[in-house]
This record gives structure tokens, C-alpha cells and sequence, in this order.
């Protein structure tokens, strides 16, 4: 059995753009031999820019899909996958929670780096993945050989955890897919659950229209005393390259670590 962390890019969203584009062009081509005069060109015309702009998006999603693809040559989500799991250490019998565990990719990556610790995964397995679900994370630790990580269902926004819960914290690419006006609360409440000493990792495209100002968070976290805090742009070589970040709509990628 091979573990099977899916793709970031929905294979449904390429097929359906693909097919979209190529409904509009035959529509296009329909109306234009038609020859019913000035509307049916107009709507032959409608029909072209629809299928062109289609196509265009068709284009662009096999591409991302090929980029992050875990069989592909780039596989990029697993570069920064593992690239996280970096970062995430746990002492001796200690527990790490990894927000919005979706596959269970990061979870399965942090226990593999930490046999004598216990990695929890959580998600809420909504709509906007499908493909993602308990049963699949627990098939792709099976797959990997891990027994030292667990699922969950939970939700990022409200963590059904205590205060100091945890010896490590972690996400990646989860808080902007949550509709917020503050994603600092919704950092603070995963750094609720982290114990003192603990370490975090979490890793998201932290542009200011998202986030506001993180440089100010990062301080302020300084001065409650957390440890080591930094934010580290990914998107400059770390995890990918610029053109990499700008093309995959990942621009303003930032890693925010350090101990509580």
C-alpha cells in the first residue's frame, strides 16, 4: 500500500475547467457557422472569450497540479511539507497538534521526525476538499508505517483542547482558507493550546490583507516572552522561488516559529 496525499489542486476543478473551455469553444463554433446574423456572433464572440479564459485556467491548473504532485518532478507540496516538519521537535512522550491536517500530510511528516513523541491531526473535512477525510489520513500513516499519529476532527477557529495541551503546534496553507477579519486571533487561539517551552511552526501566506501586519504580531509575541520567534519568507528560495510563489498564487508564504 502507497500512502496518497492527494493533490492541493482538485482533480475535479481541472477536469471541469477543461471541460468548460472545450463546451464554450464548440459553442463558438456552432453559432459562428450558424450564420444568424449579428446576435448569433455576439454570443459566438461571448462564447470565444469564455472558452479562452477557461482554457487559460485549464492551463494554469494542470500546471500547479504537476507542480505540486507528490509523484511529479518538482513535488513542491512535499518540500515544504517536510520543510515545516523541520521545525516541529517534541521531547520524549510529547504530543504535537497539527491544524488542519487535511491528508494528513504534515502530521505523518512531524511523527516520522518524532518516533518517541505522538502527532494529533485535525481538520474539519469540509466541502472545499472531499477528497481529504479521516480515513484517508489514517490509510497514508498505515501506508507510511507510522503508529504514532492519530486524527481528529476539530475546528481551527475553536480548538476543543485546554490551555498548554501541547508540546508542539504546527499548520500549513490552513488560516487564509478560513473566512476571517482577525487570522492573528485565530493564531493565538492554536498558541492557546502550546505549552511553555513548546515549540510552533506555522506556515501561511501571511500577506497584510490577510493577516495585517505580522511583524508587529511577531514582536508582540517577544514581549509576552515567547523565545526565538521569527517569520521567515519561504517564498524566496527556502521552500520555493519567487517565480515559483507568484505563478502558484503563493506569494506572502511565510513561516512563523519559535517557543512559547
Amino acid at each position: 500500500m502507497k500512502a496518497d496525499y492527494k493533490n492541493w489542486i482538485p482533480k475535479g476543478m481541472v477536469t471541469a475547467l477543461g471541460a468548460g473551455a472545450a463546451t464554450l469553444a464548440a459553442g463558438a463554433v456552432v453559432l459562428d457557422a450558424s450564420g444568424r446574423g449579428t446576435l448569433a456572433r455576439a454570443f459566438s464572440a461571448v462564447c470565444g472569450l469564455g472558452a479562452a479564459v477557461l482554457g487559460a485556467g485549464t492551463v494554469w491548473s494542470v500546471a500547479a497540479y504537476r507542480a505540486f504532485s507528490y509523484e511529479g518532478t518538482r513535488k513542491l507540496s512535499k518540500r515544504i511539507v517536510e520543510g515545516v516538519a523541520e521545525y516541529v521537535a517534541l521531547p520524549d512522550g510529547g504530543r504535537g497538534l497539527d491544524v488542519g491536517c487535511g491528508s494528513g500530510a504534515l502530521t505523518i511528516a512531524c511523527a516520522k521526525r518524532n518516533p518517541r513523541g505522538q502527532m494529533v491531526g485535525i481538520d474539519r473535512w469540509g466541502l472545499e476538499y472531499a477528497s481529504f477525510s479521516k480515513s484517508l489520513c489514517e490509510r497514508n500513516a498505515a501506508a507510511e508505517g507510522v503508529e504514532n499519529a492519530a486524527f481528529e476532527r476539530g475546528d481551527a477557529v475553536r480548538l476543543d483542547y485546554p490551555d498548554e495541551s501541547f508540546d508542539a503546534v504546527t499548520s500549513n496553507y490552513v488560516y487564509h482558507n478560513i473566512p476571517s477579519r482577525d487570522r492573528q486571533q485565530l493564531l493565538l487561539e492554536t498558541l492557546r493550546v502550546l505549552k511553555k517551552g513548546g515549540a510552533f511552526a506555522i506556515h501561511d501566506i501571511m500577506t497584510p490583507s490577510r493577516y495585517g501586519d505580522m511583524e508587529a504580531f511577531a514582536e508582540s509575541l517577544r514581549k509576552k516572552g515567547y523565545e526565538s520567534v521569527e517569520l521567515i519568507d519561504t517564498s524566496r528560495g527556502l521552500f520555493m522561488s519567487p517565480g515559483e510563489a507568484k505563478w502558484l498564487g503563493l506569494n506572502g508564504s511565510a513561516l512563523l516559529t519559535g517557543r512559547k
